[in-house]
């Protein structure tokens, strides 16, 4: 009997142990609920890209062209000293992860040898029929770890199936089968609508195209002006609304209408999809390379990186390789220079030793939403979260107080935890009490560039003045830009 006593009394013990673990595992304070919708793990990782390079080459670079006729014959295509690790070697030192090339452009010139036509470099005379731009892209982007992307235009000006819907959207599909399935991981393929106005009817399988993508790829992201997965920016200057919602109704887009360039510019912050801009532009004024053409000054490519990376979307910049197949030094020399400029301004954080505090905090100090989280390395995953229900949404404040020495600085990052998605409608930026900066929408990043310049302050207070949900910070960024001078003529 005493040891059946000894044995319940073990039993007991043991159960209270439990639920005392229990209850404290309980204790441990939960991030708050995500706002729908949200961005898909491939999404993320194509945001936290923020810079990528776009290659237009092909017949058009020999021709002096930017729309081909369709009628060029294979052998002009020559280019005798084609380098793709030049290319990505280019790309890589700017800082680019993601590698787009014009597979076939409008004139329908194939950069790889496609079997479904003649019309490729098979019957060029570069590398004597047997080249293979695409392979080379490949080839050079996996040794240095950067991802390729592909472009296949829909309009086909050569092709006599075009203008035919069952036979040249098999033929369609039959060569983007070829270019998903031979090449490896595609991490980007882009659609578009463009066509000339005499150009034949013809309706695209666009339901079919993205499932048979899908099927090949299913990590890929795809881009058109309706998405599904990025959507264009409405504009080919590489600049984004100043507000910019990641969130849309696709169900309000369609591919190649021209009357929704203002809703894909800013987005909707009562949209149903998460289908964040791509802003694309060239570095010269044509998308394919043309002697007569320079590269943009350093001071526009800033301009568009602070009004597309700066207002929540990716920027997609054209670099074209000449007629011998080469970025040309003049376009070298200019990304060198974008890409040192961006790492000068931003890989030094001023705000990083500063003390910070805030109106409120979840879970209290210590639940591990404090607003110390803005200050560390991750981007995403940790943020700083005011209480739920702490009055309204205007009453949430984050505060940033440098030393006794102050701060000086031009430029203010702010960005959301957007895994858990986007929120914030309006925002005000104060520096010892004057307002100095004020916007709508943050998303994965804001940089407010101040447009009276330098600031010396010791106290940055931002207040969220309206916010879908609970707003959820998860870095800010004080930012010296040595090239921005507002009160003078821009530096080349």
């Amino acid at each position: 009997m005493p040891k059946l006593c000894c044995f319940v009394c073990l039993i007991t013990i043991l159960f209270q142990l439990t639920n005392l673990a229990s209850s404290k595992r309980q204790q441990v304070p939960t991030p708050p609920l995500p706002l729908s919708p949200l961005p898909s793990f491939s999404q993320l990782k194509w945001q936290q890209r923020e810079l990528i390079m776009f290659l237009h080459f092909g017949v058009n670079t020999f021709t002096d062209s930017e729309w081909g006729t369709g009628n060029e014959n294979p052998e002009i295509f020559n280019p005798l000293g084609l380098d793709a690790n030049q290319w990505v070697n280019t790309a890589a030192e700017a800082g680019v992860s993601l590698m787009i090339l014009t597979a076939k452009h409008h004139d329908g010139f194939c950069l790889w040898p496609s079997k479904f036509t003649e019309h490729s470099v098979a019957h060029s005379p570069w590398k004597h029929g047997r080249g293979d731009v695409v392979q080379e892209l490949v080839n050079a982007a996996k040794a240095r770890g950067v991802d390729v992307g592909l472009y296949l235009s829909p309009w086909d000006r050569h092709d006599p199936r075009y203008g035919h819907d069952l036979q040249y959207n098999e033929y369609y599909l039959a060569q983007l089968q070829e270019l998903l399935t031979r090449y490896g991981d595609v991490r980007e393929i882009w659609f578009d609508g463009a066509k000339g106005s005499n150009a034949p009817n013809m309706s695209y399988y666009f339901t079919d195209w993205f499932a048979m993508v899908k099927e090949l790829q299913s990590s890929i992201n795809i881009f058109s002006d309706a998405g599904p997965d990025v959507r264009w920016v409405g504009n080919e200057k590489g600049f984004a609304g100043s507000t910019c919602w990641s969130t849309i109704n696709r169900t309000s887009l369609s591919i190649g209408n021209g009357s929704i360039v203002d809703y894909l510019s800013t987005g909707d912050a009562k949209g149903t999809d998460w289908l964040p801009a791509e802003c694309d532009v060239s570095i010269r004024k044509g998308w394919f390379w043309h002697k007569s053409e320079t590269p943009k000054k350093l001071s526009e490519l800033l301009e568009i990186y602070y009004n597309s990376v700066g207002r929540n979307c990716v920027m997609l910049l054209n670099v074209p390789p000449n007629t011998t197949g080469l970025i040309s030094e003049t376009d070298v020399q200019r990304l060198r220079e974008f890409g040192t400029a961006i790492d000068t301004i931003f890989s030094k954080n001023l705000a990083e030793n500063c003390f910070v505090k805030a109106s409120s905090q979840r879970a209290g100090k210590g639940g591990g939403f404090g607003p110390e989280n803005v200050l560390d390395d991750d981007h995403l995953r940790t943020y700083w979260a005011p209480r739920d229900g702490d009055g309204k949404s205007d009453d949430h404040w984050i505060e940033i107080r440098a030393a006794d020495e102050g701060l000086r600085f031009n430029v203010i990052r702010i960005q959301e935890a957007i895994g858990l998605g986007q929120r914030i409608k309006r925002h005000e930026i104060f520096v010892d009490g004057k307002l100095v900066a004020e916007g709508t929408t943050v998303g994965h990043k804001k940089l407010h560039r101040l447009e009276n310049g330098v600031i010396d302050g010791h106290v940055v207070r931002i207040k969220i003045k309206e916010s879908r949900a609970v707003p959820l910070i998860s870095s800010i960024g004080l930012h010296f830009d040595p090239y921005w001078h507002p009160n003078r003529q821009s530096l080349t």
